[in-house]
Formats: structure tokens, sequence, C-alpha cells
């Protein structure tokens, strides 16, 4: 960097501003004039090469790949929009779905509560009918028993009774009928 400064500080020590427009203006010591005349030496070696064209050319090449990736991007962009317009319909229908879904799922669960609840009414009935059942047979069989206690009893008490009444004769008597009325009804 050093180097770059030191000869364009010395150039510019050697040209004064005095010197450098003085004299006439069509002269080869007047820098203005050799300045124009470089600068349009320089213009024209330019148009001989056709630099204008070539930039000109490179300029409309980089304006149609500019062009070019506008147009994809701006395809890519409508293809992302129909591909979000897609998604958000798939993802309304699959909401529409397990909507459906949920309302189907709350109408068999209340299908299957009252079925459920009809069963279990069904079930206590028939425990109901089977609790009064047993009730009515126990309390039958406790009539029975009951019974025959009073039966057991009344004919102990009777024959107490009778065998205080009756004497030994009749006791034999009594007993000797008793087996021939049971011999002639097993027989």
């Amino acid at each position: 960097m050093k180097t770059l400064w030191t000869p364009a500080a010395a150039l510019m020590l050697l040209a004064a501003p005095v010197q450098a427009a003085s004299g006439p203006f069509f002269s080869l010591h007047n820098t203005n004039f050799v300045v124009l005349i470089a600068f349009l030496v320089f213009l024209a070696v330019l148009v001989y090469f056709k630099v204008p064209a070539l930039v000109a050319g490179s300029l409309d090449s980089r304006a149609a790949g500019i062009r070019k990736e506008l147009d994809e991007a701006r395809a890519l962009k409508e293809e992302a929009q129909a591909l979000l317009a897609s998604y958000e319909r798939k993802s309304r229908e699959m909401q529409d779905h397990a909507d459906r879904i949920v309302a189907h799922a709350k109408a068999d669960a209340e299908l299957m509560a009252e079925q459920a609840k009809s069963e279990l009414e069904r079930s206590m009935a028939r425990r109901l009918a089977a609790a009064d059942d047993q009730i009515a047979s126990a309390e039958a069989a406790a009539v029975k028993q009951v019974r025959d206690q009073a039966i057991t009893v009344a004919v102990a008490a009777a024959g107490d009774v009778i065998a205080k009444a009756l004497q030994d004769t009749d006791r034999a008597t009594l007993v000797d009928d008793a087996i021939k009325t049971v011999e002639q009804r097993l027989h």
C-alpha cells in the first residue's frame, strides 16, 4: 500500500494546478486537451472491440437469467400455494372426518350406556324376583317346619294324654289295630 502512495504523491507534487491548464486549449501542453484526447481514444477502443455490445449482451443475459429465476420462483410459489391449499383442504376433510368419528363414538357410547342401563334394570328385576322367590320359599319352609313341629308336639301331647287315659290292655289292642291297618295299606 505504501508503494502506491509514494509515486502518486510524487506526481501530485510535480503537477501543479497552475501548470496543468496553461496555454492554448488545442495544444499538447494543455493537460485538459490531452485528457480529452485520451478519453476519446479510450471510447474508440471500447467501441472497436465492441465492449458496449458485450456489456449489453452480458446485461441482457443476466436480465434473462434473473427473469428465468423470477419465473421459476413464481412457478414454485404457485405450486407451493396449490400444495398449501391442498393440505388445508385435506386438513379440513380430516377434521370433518375426525368430528364425524367423535360424534359417532358419542352416539355409540350413549346407545351402549342406554343398553347397559336397561340390562342393569332387567338384571336387578331378575335378582329382585329371585330374592322374592327365595323369601317366599323360605317363608313356606318356615311355615312347614312350624306346622311339622306343631304336629309333632300335638302328637306327643296326644300320646301322653292317651297314655295316661288308657290301660295296658287297651294299649295292646290299639297297637294290634294299628299294625293291621299298616299291613293292609302296604299290601
